[in-house]
């Protein structure tokens, strides 16, 4: 579904990506884990073209969309849904508008049927009741799955999460992971997650993935990841303060 190759981006002296490479099968979950400031969000912003980059490609169902421009961007584009940090959500609109927004936006479709999909977009993320609600009288957590609902209500084949329990307290966290795992098993995306909570985000992802340096160092499964011998891995997997003096720098 996704094939990143040999990525490359720096902005002024800086690198921030340096060869990147990635595969991320049809309807698999992916983790990208790594520091902060080490080029996750960066890389994100390449998935959906709003970056390009210095060199390498990005195929997305086999079209390079750092070649594309125009409506052919825009094509892939919609392939796209995107939970993005604190949810994003459009504070004059309310839960049922803001989930509404893309298909009113960027469809035909009729308002009785916007009003079925919203209706059972609210169903699956547990906010049956809080259509009317504006995001100023709702939780940081409810943001987060209103903002899920909107990404899912045009029913995308790829689902791109950035950093979506920022913020959030453990408990709440855990229920969006939870809500993230169980919407996928409904609606068979593939999903392309960046993250910081561990060990969380082994309970979510098919696949870990770690970037550092510019580069992703490992991937393998969630149980792969916990034997690792990678002293990087490691590292941060624990969150020691021992290890490779390069991984404190």
């Amino acid at each position: 579904m996704i094939d990143i190759v040999n990525l490359r981006k720096g902005f002024g002296k800086q690198q921030v990506l340096n060869g990147l490479n990635l595969r991320v099968l049809n309807k698999e979950l992916v983790a990208v884990i790594g520091r902060s400031g080490g080029g996750k969000s960066v890389l994100l912003k390449h998935l959906i073209g709003i970056i390009k980059p210095d060199d390498g490609k990005i195929l997305i169902e086999g079209v390079d969309i750092t070649a594309v421009r125009g409506r052919e961007l825009d094509r892939v584009r919609e392939k796209f849904g995107v939970v993005f940090q604190e949810g994003a959500l459009f504070d004059s609109l309310t839960v049922y508008e803001n989930i509404a927004f893309p298909l009113r936006e960027k469809t035909r479709t009729g308002k009785a049927e916007v009003r079925d999909r919203v209706v059972q977009a609210l169903e699956d993320v547990g906010l049956r009741e809080m259509g009317d609600k504006y995001p100023a009288e709702i939780s940081g957590g409810m943001k987060r799955r209103v903002a899920l609902a909107r990404a899912l209500i045009t029913e995308p084949k790829i689902v791109l999460f950035d950093e979506p329990t920022t913020g959030l307290d453990p408990i709440i966290s855990s229920s969006i992971h939870r809500l993230i795992t169980k919407t996928h098993k409904k609606y068979g995306f593939t999903g392309f997650i960046i993250s910081h909570e561990i060990p969380e985000i082994f309970d979510v992802a098919d696949k870990i993935a770690m970037l550092y340096n510019g580069t992703i160092i490992e991937t393998g499964t969630p149980e792969e990841f916990k034997r690792s011998e990678n002293p990087y891995v490691r590292q941060f997997i624990s969150g020691s303060l021992e290890g490779p003096i390069e991984l404190l720098s």
